[in-house]
């Protein structure tokens, strides 16, 4: 890449800028960590504009459950096999070729073997109602090898196959099926998202939610930038996260991008969070040094007080002694 001095401002939020050449520096340091990786950013100018690009970890931090959608929307639905093909999968096969369809023998079946009341055999277009007989007919054995009659309870047709892969995606590799659409995902573990330098906070929050269909408004959710110190600092609606991570650094050991409830996280300050780690007996000190700070600079402040009050009393009653002059 071609890390030259520039010298025009880039927007990294409302009202702030940094200059392009102190941009290109973090850009730099950030590949360089990143070296060899898919995590490696490019930057391009557009019509004057320059644009950085690139994937973006985001880490989970969900205290509640999220809604996932039961079905992608887009998805292609496909029509289901004619009433003259082979439902059991003769003609159709797993991955929708053509199959020869094969000659069904005729298999004698007596009066003791017969199925039981209210089971009513299927005609000779339909192979998924033929029903073995008992495991030590001989007869069966050689039905069951010619035509390849299946358990249900073990073997899905490919009509099953497809219907639960439309049920089921992923996050973080877990596959989850469309009964159990609400879940939590796992504290702190990380996906990414393709971004750019010109996305703003709710676009990608909304990006996000849409790879992985969650149905929950993004408005239930921010973006935090979280240090190991403790500090906790939200990304405004006018930020740039893309831009916000560059300038943070690109080791997660420092800081991380954390994605939250908006109502169920407080911002953490620099000041507060350096305290944050310390043990509930050296906090009990640091107060009780403060209060003693706190107790002398009060007493300083009265004593001063004290003494303009006698000098402006003293200075009142030099001009009630004096006579008044005609």
């Amino acid at each position: 890449m071609d890390y030259s001095h520039q010298t025009s401002l880039v927007p990294c939020g409302q009202d702030k800028y940094i200059s392009k050449n102190e941009l290109l520096l973090h850009l730099k340091t950030y590949n360089l960590y990143y070296e060899g990786q898919n995590l490696q950013l490019r930057h391009r100018e557009e019509e004057d504009e320059f644009i950085v690009e690139g994937l973006l970890n985001i880490s989970w931090g969900l205290r509640r459950p999220i809604r996932l959608q039961m079905q992608d929307d887009n998805e292609r639905i496909r029509p289901p096999p004619s009433s003259s093909s082979w439902h059991s999968g003769c003609n159709l096969g797993a991955q929708g070729t053509t199959l020869k369809p094969l000659t069904v023998p005729k298999v004698q079946i007596s009066e003791v073997d017969a199925p039981p009341e209210g089971d009513q055999m299927p005609s000779s277009t339909d192979s998924r109602g033929l029903k073995p007989l008992q495991e030590d007919t001989p007869q069966l054995m050689r039905t069951r090898s010619d035509v390849g009659v299946r358990r249900r309870g073990n073997v899905r047709t490919p009509s099953d196959q497809r219907r639960i892969r439309r049920h089921r995606f992923s996050i973080n590799g877990h596959f989850y099926n469309h009964k159990t659409s609400v879940f939590t995902p796992a504290y702190g573990s990380v996906t990414n998202v393709r971004i750019n330098s010109t996305m703003t906070t709710p676009q990608v929050l909304k990006l996000l939610l849409n790879k992985f269909k969650i149905e929950n408004s993004a408005e239930e959710f921010a973006l935090y930038v979280v240090h190991t110190s403790g500090e906790k600092q939200k990304l405004k609606a006018t930020d740039y996260p893309l831009i916000a991570r560059i300038l943070q650094g690109p080791c997660e050991q420092v800081s991380k991008v954390f994605l939250m409830e908006k109502d169920q996280v407080e911002e953490v300050t620099y000041d507060v969070a350096q305290y944050i780690k310390f043990e509930m007996p050296v906090l009990k000190s640091f107060i009780q040094k403060l209060q003693e700070e706190e107790d002398r600079e009060v007493k300083k402040l009265m004593r001063k007080y004290t003494v303009l009050r006698l000098m402006i009393r003293q200075r009142l009653e030099e001009i009630a002694e004096t006579p008044a002059t005609i």
